[in-house]
């Protein structure tokens, strides 16, 4: 259950081999085979890589070790804008960078249609956004997509750790300017052009390696890394590219730690509706311990009797979503003007889907809670109010 979010959830699953390909060393021996797009060039070979995350210290909690790669985006950040790292001009034309302009386009686009089809709501709050920063957030999207088709999509299993593997050497080119495909040529320039460091990108592949061995948890420090792998990392590749507003006076640091808490609440929300279907693949995403400490087992899940325990034990798990959400909600006043909508637009629909399982009677056995489509238009307007006066000013006024 990776579930890779991008601000909101994705929709149907799009083929894989449509959006993912592995390429393999050729005939004549394994060489690297080289060929251009728009000025980068594209490599194809394989070779392994390690997570960096994965090798630290176990000795150290979960939340340690993911702020380390908060700090080190964030310094990225400051050292942009003290002009000493990467030269960024948002107005800048792309045939400054790129020979054939028009191919470059087109791999944007196509990295927007890919959005527009699967995450409608996400690429209409977009919209708002400048033609630069939108498009680089497209290619984000698409990047993640595919990393979470890998281990979710309808090849999954056939996927092995070597193809992971082959995946993050595949990263590793992109970031230095030797895409293989449109898509990845799409997200080469993107990280070209903003300070966007890899290793959120290594940390998210690297959850599609804890799918592939792990499905349980035996507390919820191992669970908050999971949701880091796979949905926390999404805030750190996008805070880059959406932007901090001008007059903000919020530390790089805090700035970055809601756009985590984001994609942790996000991503605990999809367990908590996920349940019953997870349990049907064998797996379970809830803390062990606190299952045992509520009378509860792995049992009692497979068997998806709704019992006071059961409600109990959710009451509290929700609520640990929503302190996340909560937090989330701080930072998201900082980000540029222009980026707030869709993220505004995330955390409501998924704060309601908590809503819609307290509806059910907390009955995410074989009660699937979403929210229909006339609520996810009349959040909407409210995002976009929110993300224009914010939450409580926006507030007052609907109430006059």
């Amino acid at each position: 259950m990776s579930g890779v979010l991008l601000w909101v959830s994705c929709g149907p699953k799009e083929n894989i081999n449509s959006l993912v390909s592995f390429s393999c060393r050729s005939s004549s021996g394994g060489e690297r085979t080289q060929k251009r797009f728009s000025g980068i060039s594209f490599a194809s070979g394989t070779s392994a890589f390690s997570s960096a995350v994965a090798a630290t210290e176990t000795s150290r909690s979960s939340e340690e070790r993911v702020y380390e790669v908060v700090l080190k985006q964030a310094a990225l950040v400051k050292e942009h804008k003290r002009g000493t790292k990467i030269a960024l001009d948002l107005d800048k034309d792309v045939e400054a960078d790129f020979n054939n302009v028009d191919l470059l386009n087109a791999a944007y686009d196509r990295c927007g249609e890919v959005c527009a089809e699967y995450a409608k709501t996400f690429y209409l709050g977009t919209q708002l956004m400048t033609a630069e920063r939108r498009k680089a957030i497209w290619a984000i999207y698409v990047w993640c997509r595919r990393t979470d088709e890998l281990v979710d999509g309808p090849n999954a299993s056939h996927i092995t750790p070597g193809a992971l593997d082959r995946w993050e050497q595949r990263l590793s080119d992109v970031f230095e300017g030797r895409p293989y495909d449109m898509y990845d040529a799409a997200l080469s320039h993107t990280v070209s052009k903003y300070p966007v460091d890899i290793q959120p990108f290594k940390d998210m592949i690297e959850g599609m390696r804890v799918d592939l061995r792990k499905s349980r948890y035996n507390n919820f420090d191992e669970l908050y890394l999971y949701c880091y792998y796979v949905a926390g990392t999404v805030g750190l590749m996008s805070v880059p590219v959406m932007g901090i507003a001008p007059e903000s006076n919020a530390s790089s640091e805090s700035i970055y730690n809601a756009a985590l808490a984001l994609g942790i609440a996000n991503q605990l929300t999809n367990i908590l509706r996920d349940v019953g279907e997870d349990a049907r693949r064998g797996r379970v995403y809830l803390p062990q311990d606190e299952l045992a400490q509520a009378g509860l087992s792995d049992d009692d899940i497979f068997r998806g009797r709704v019992t006071d325990k059961w409600r109990k034990f959710m009451k509290g798990q929700i609520k640990r979503a929503r302190m996340f959400f909560d937090e989330a909600e701080r930072g998201v006043a900082e980000l540029n003007s222009a980026s707030r909508w869709p993220v505004w637009a995330s955390l409501l629909l998924y704060r309601q889907i908590l809503d819609s399982i307290e509806a059910n009677d907390y009955n995410n056995f074989t009660k699937r809670a979403y929210v229909g489509k006339v609520k996810k238009l009349l959040s909407l307007p409210t995002a976009y109010g929110f993300s224009l006066l914010g939450p409580q000013k926006f507030t007052k006024m609907v109430r006059r």
